[in-house]
């Protein structure tokens, strides 16, 4: 009986939030007055901010802080209401719920990952946190993997190794013991051997060359070695066509040798022992 009197106050307060902002924007392009024009986005604003919230909360304790994630959405959220056009587009929330569920997935993306897999892990691991919290409220338990992937209806082992992903949101401390009685580090247990010190040095000379590098020729090596977007997927991004990304794929990489190599014969690099 509590749970159908819940139900039964909250819906009409979303069917009043929903009447008071359809008014509101009908308001914001009708009125000739930039004074009520202004309050009347900032109500608008005000009375939609649960939903920015509730759109950012899948991403909250995974490496980010909430206050950060709110504020991508409520920014997402102003540009909603500033945006909306009353009779171009349909119902405010089926305009403004992707607007501000696409800026908060991108600033997770940019800012989220200690270790970035490819887009594809994130996207289901994204998925994953949402449909186990859903099924864990309907059902009061935590679904097991074989359950929690065929309610997303993706295959259990890319769920499996996307799950396995959450740890490049917080990454474990290399000082932290490997269990509650041990005396040993994570970091003790990494064997370190001359080749590790000859990588660090590479990765030292290849930073310097890619720091060479103009912005849009960097951006590019990321999305494609960092972000992992197909070549169509680059030049959607940038601007240019498939064929035109692999040319440049090709010409940076030449640059990054060509420049590697001079840098190796007027500094050698030093073996160690």
């Amino acid at each position: 009986m509590r749970s159908n009197t819940t139900i039964s106050t909250a819906l009409p307060a979303r069917l009043i939030r929903r009447q008071r902002t359809r008014a509101l924007l009908h308001e914001i392009s009708e009125t000739t007055s930039i004074e009520a024009r202004e309050a009347a986005i900032d109500e608008a604003i005000r009375i939609n901010m649960d939903v920015a919230r509730t759109l950012a909360a899948p991403y909250r304790g995974r490496g980010i802080p909430s206050e950060d994630l709110e504020q991508v959405a409520y920014t997402a959220l102003v540009r909603a209401v500033r945006g909306y056009k009353p009779g171009l587009a349909g119902d405010f929330l089926a305009y403004a719920v992707p607007t501000i569920r696409g800026e908060v997935k991108k600033h997770f993306r940019d800012h989220g990952w200690t270790v970035r897999p490819p887009r594809r892990i994130q996207d289901l691991q994204a998925a994953a946190a949402r449909t186990r919290a859903e099924l864990e409220q309907e059902s009061g338990v935590t679904p097991d993997l074989s359950t929690l992937a065929a309610a997303m209806g993706e295959p259990r082992a890319e769920v499996e190794e996307a799950l396995a992903a959450d740890g490049c949101f917080r990454p474990s401390s290399l000082d932290r013991p490997l269990g509650p009685e041990s005396t040993t580090t994570i970091g003790e247990t990494i064997p370190v051997t001359e080749d590790g010190f000859e990588a660090a040095e590479a990765r030292a000379m290849l930073a310097h060359a890619m720091r060479r590098l103009e912005r849009r020729d960097r951006r590019i090596l990321q999305l494609r070695f960092f972000d992992g977007l197909t070549q169509q997927e680059i030049g959607e991004e940038i601007g240019v066509t498939q064929m035109q990304v692999s040319r440049l794929l090709t010409r940076i990489l030449r640059d990054l040798r060509s420049d590697l190599v001079d840098t190796c014969i007027t500094r050698p690099m030093q073996k160690t022992g």
